[in-house]
């Protein structure tokens, strides 16, 4: 029994430190630093560390998905889905990687060859660095930097020179007119990206991804009750940020081709579909972080490692994303701009001074984390569904005046009735 006791204590012990795979790193420096060796080894080594875990955590993952989308969409939609290339299709985003990397990377004549060759890493690396201040665990973050949330607006906001630089250099009207179209969508919706950033920031007063992750597990509450605005406003600036359906309008095949990366071929589209990928996990990443908990769960982290946990949020919340892809319809240019410009700038404009509003109260009044809490997050639960609700009457489309019933054939092709119910069969 003993020998039994003992074992179990040996495997328990071993599981409580892959918890958090930063003790098993914490380890190697301590014994990079007992050998002696410059005070600088271990800074590189584990900065090494990091860098290669997120490039193999993301290529994985990307690889996994792709297979798990094109299922899961192709069940929502009545397909079969890939099942050729190994058992169930498995292997076929596998053929898909090595097609593009042997495919022949072709440069038009005309083409600005330095910035034609430039956008697809300017816009690939951006994405993988975005993971370098998320914090997958207590102890697994690259860079764990007071500004964070700055940092992650700095460098989402560098996405609008790539496109610009891919659209520009391929020196094709269709590649430029998509890249201005997609510059248009990410400028609008960026500002409410920003805005509903605010929100957390505000609660919390700190913009370490790490505090506000701690803040959240102190108060034992997701940002996500207390911010359902900024929630929904950060989730569909993500799907335009992600270029994901029905957002995609960089996409738009009858119109404009490709978009702005329609004369790319071989690895450097594959820069351009990884970057879009990645940038829907940095999204979910974020949501994790800021809204949800991140790496914490209510105390469940004692005993499953915190980036178990982590990972299990960002793919079930990446989940919604796939939803919306093989379910919604593409919208238009205008209804994307209209969107961001009448409806969610200005109820993102409503959740800043809310949220301000709410601070200044919790504090002026010293009021107990008990009371304000539950109080702010029913107050904003309610306004967000009466604002909603309210500005989207305001602005017509709950009229039925305004609502289209049909499509008509008659002296205008395309024209639409609005105000009269459907004609019977």
């Amino acid at each position: 029994m003993p020998l039994v006791g003992g074992a179990a204590c040996l495997v328990l012990a071993h599981w409580y430190d892959l918890r958090d795979i930063g003790n098993a790193v914490e380890a190697l420096l301590d014994q990079i630093r007992d050998w002696g060796a410059p005070s600088w080894v271990p800074y590189v080594v584990s900065s090494v560390i990091g860098i290669l875990a997120i490039l193999l955590w993301t290529v994985l993952s990307v690889l996994a998905f792709i297979w798990i989308e094109r299922r899961v969409v192709a069940l929502m939609q009545n397909r079969i889905g890939p099942n050729r290339v190994g058992p169930t299709g498995l292997l076929q985003p596998v053929a898909d990687a090595l097609k593009l990397l042997l495919k022949e990377p072709i440069t038009t004549r005309e083409s600005d060859k330095w910035l034609f060759w430039l956008a697809p890493i300017a816009i690939f690396i951006p994405t993988i660095v975005v993971f370098a201040v998320i914090p997958f665990g207590a102890k697994m973050v690259l860079s764990d930097l007071n500004v964070g949330v700055l940092f992650l607006i700095a460098i989402g906001s560098t996405n609008t020179l790539a496109v610009f630089m891919a659209g520009w250099s391929s020196n094709n009207k269709y590649a430029l007119l998509g890249a201005m179209r997609t510059i248009a969508m990410l400028i609008s919706y960026e500002i409410v990206q920003v805005l509903a950033l605010l929100g957390p920031v505000l609660f919390v007063g700190s913009m370490r991804l790490g505090d506000i992750v701690a803040w959240q597990h102190e108060y034992n509450v997701w940002l996500l009750f207390l911010q359902p605005l900024g929630v929904l406003a950060y989730i569909i600036a993500g799907a335009v940020e992600m270029n994901r359906s029905p957002t995609d309008i960089a996409e738009a095949e009858s119109e404009i081709v490709a978009g702005y990366h329609t004369e790319y071929g071989g690895i450097k589209f594959g820069f351009f579909y990884q970057a879009e990928y990645l940038a829907g996990f940095a999204i979910t990443a974020v949501i994790v972080t800021l809204y949800l908990g991140g790496h914490t769960l209510w105390g469940l982290e004692r005993w499953v490692p915190g980036w178990l946990i982590f990972l299990t949020k960002l793919y079930g919340f990446f989940f919604i994303y796939i939803w919306f892809r093989g379910t919604l319809p593409r919208l238009r240019i205008d209804q994307l701009m209209d969107f961001a410009w009448k409806f969610l700038l200005p109820l993102s404009l409503v959740n800043v001074v809310l949220v301000g509003g709410e601070v200044l109260l919790w504090q002026e009044a010293s009021l107990s984390r008990n009371l304000a809490l539950p109080a702010f997050a029913v107050v904003n639960v309610l306004l967000a569904v009466i604002l909603i609700v309210g500005w989207a009457s305001i602005l017509g489309q709950r009229r039925p005046k305004h609502t289209a019933h049909r499509a008509l054939l008659t002296r205008e092709v395309g024209a639409i009735l609005y105000g009269e119910a459907s004609p019977g069969p």
